[in-house]
């Protein structure tokens, strides 16, 4: 077979370019005998997609461009660009039109679920690449059953047109040293010991973490450490640092060297940070809705997002025993592999003979 496959999301530092290139790496090393065809929409860059994936037929096409031409217009079709193929694997972003079998994989619905938090520009192209989707598309891939369900329930699209295929953290992934961590925590000014919170759009929930992290004993407390963008202003409070954007090897860091992930969201397609955690042994405590307990199973400490004293308890229950629950975690991410997604993969895109 000849398979395209669109991989202009990998240059940006998200949970869906990490999916991109994971599954690229691993479809290419289990499946020596297909063809792959890699395609890289962009403008400013084009160097970048070359030098993450190598091999990949580039074309300088921004994404509003293609937004407009394939999910408004869904004129130009993706063999014009890449030559006939038997399989055309679309992005999150876009879904040209294709006289291949077509797949896609949606990650989450959360433009849809949650229209008010998302950029307006961002909630248009994606309704109108899932109208295609759900027109044109022979198979989905959902990362979580909780996705599937969504996709069910909000595009009423057959269950059986979706697959689940579970993702996985990030291989290369390995627990920081001592000494990194410490030069990490002098470059952010984090003094002692934290907890890490990974996310900070409306839908990480961190005003109920931060009322949580009011609850626990303030003379006895580790630092509260968050990581992202956040949309509203923090609560003045001293042990609440804020870092906003960090490089991916300085979030390692902050991993191996947190006393837990708190990582309470409200909703989440698969919840990635949940696995990289414990795959450098930091102790986590999720919601009990959504994907979460999906990912996590019974290796993480599971609260109701809602109410901040059973975050603050969840807490607690980490704290008091890490070592077990850093042990459960480790064994937990084990059991997600990209080996194992690339297989599953390939067994969709077999359908098209």
């Amino acid at each position: 077979m000849k398979i395209g496959i669109d991989i202009s999301s990998v240059v940006y530092e998200t949970g869906v370019s990490s999916y991109t290139r994971n599954l690229v790496n691993a479809l290419l090393e289990v499946d020596k005998n297909d063809e792959f065809v890699l395609f890289g929409g962009s403008l400013r860059k084009m160097d970048s997609l070359k030098s993450v994936m190598g091999a990949v037929k580039t074309f300088p096409l921004p994404p509003t461009l293609a937004n407009i031409l394939w999910n408004r217009l869904h004129i130009f079709p993706i063999e014009w660009l890449i030559g006939k193929v038997d399989v055309f694997h679309s992005s999150d972003w876009t879904q040209p039109p294709s006289s291949s079998f077509k797949v896609t994989t949606i990650h989450d619905l959360v433009p849809l679920r949650f229209p008010k938090v998302s950029h307006p520009q961002i909630v248009s192209a994606h309704k109108a690449r899932l109208g295609w989707v759900k027109k044109e598309v022979d198979k989905i891939i959902a990362v979580s059953e909780f996705t599937k369900r969504e996709i069910v329930e909000l595009l009423d699209i057959e269950p059986e047109r979706i697959v689940v295929i579970h993702e996985a953290s990030d291989p290369g992934i390995k627990s920081a040293s001592s000494s990194e961590i410490e030069k990490m925590k002098e470059r952010h000014k984090i003094p002692g010991k934290y907890l890490l919170v990974v996310g900070a759009d409306p839908r990480k929930n961190i005003p109920a973490i931060t009322q949580a992290y009011k609850i626990l004993d303030s003379k006895n407390r580790p630092k509260l450490v968050i990581v992202g963008r956040f949309w509203e202003d923090l609560p003045t409070d001293k042990d609440v640092i804020s870092l906003g954007h960090v490089s991916r090897s300085d979030l390692i860091s902050l991993y191996s060297g947190a006393e837990g992930l708190v990582y309470t969201s409200l909703y989440e397609g698969f919840g990635l940070p949940i696995l990289e955690a414990m795959q450098v042994g930091c102790p986590v405590v999720t919601s009990k809705i959504s994907s979460m307990p999906e990912v996590a199973g019974d290796a993480a400490v599971l609260v109701d997002p809602t109410k901040p004293e059973d975050i603050a308890a969840g807490i607690g229950k980490v704290l008091s025993d890490r070592n077990k629950w850093i042990e459960k975690g480790r064994e937990q991410a084990k059991k997600f592999s990209w080996e194992k997604a690339a297989k599953e993969t390939l067994e969709v895109y077999k359908e098209a003979i």
